[in-house]
């Protein structure tokens, strides 16, 4: 299975330190923060990865190259302006295949085990589900069963890792810009979506606060 990183994302929260440096290259515990998803990827045995990119997107692959110091492939989706979540992994398909494939947003911090995840057959996503963060305290879908669905209460957060198969972006015009949660919410709606419970670290990295805190984190702990 193929693996998608995303990293287009303009970082607007997170300026200035964004305004010269992309925000997947910030640096926390010692090392940009999408190195250590590469890494984790790495070791759960994905060694064809593709990511995207926008904003200052040279800098991402100057930095990265082709992937060979961490034994992978990296390939790269250049966009021209940010195509948000759906239109960028819709715009990347080529790169990824027609298999199910592993997509991570490059703006989170986590030690969930890429390699246990599966889309189960005839579904269109699974995705990984965590407990809300202060900064998201109502949640996004509901999880029972194995089954993730729209729900008023008992919501849990998505935590922008989850495998998709190429049919869930269909309608989406490639090189057009489209979100994700109305395709998910779409396949909810047909019981196309599964998901799971990590009850380990995540963390969001939306502003230069939260960095700083899981920098300080990384460095006391001595890395995962």
């Amino acid at each position: 299975m193929r693996a998608m990183i995303l990293a287009a994302g303009r970082g607007e929260r997170m300026r200035p330190l964004t305004d010269h440096t992309p925000k997947p290259l910030l640096q926390v515990g010692g090392k940009p923060l999408i190195v250590w998803h590469i890494e984790r990827l790495a070791r759960a045995g994905f060694n064809e990865l593709v990511i995207n990119h926008a904003h200052l997107g040279q800098q991402i692959e100057a930095a990265l190259g082709d992937g060979s110091q961490w034994q992978v492939q990296i390939r790269y989706s250049a966009e021209a302006v940010a195509l948000e979540t759906a239109g960028g992994i819709a715009y990347a398909l080529p790169l990824l295949g027609e298999q199910p494939f592993l997509v991570v947003n490059g703006d989170v911090f986590t030690d969930i085990d890429y390699a246990s995840l599966a889309l189960p057959a005839g579904k269109l996503a699974h995705l990984v589900m965590v407990d809300n963060p202060p900064q998201h305290a109502t949640g996004d879908f509901g999880l029972k069963d194995g089954i993730v669905f729209e729900s008023a209460d008992n919501r849990l957060t998505f935590s922008g890792v989850g495998v998709y198969h190429p049919a869930l972006f269909d309608r989406v015009t490639r090189g057009q810009a489209a979100k994700l949660a109305p395709l998910l919410k779409e396949a909810m709606q047909q019981q196309r979506v599964t998901g799971q419970y990590h009850p380990g670290l995540w963390h969001d990295i939306g502003t230069p606060a939260r960095l700083e805190q899981l920098d300080h984190w990384l460095n006391n702990n001595q890395g995962e």
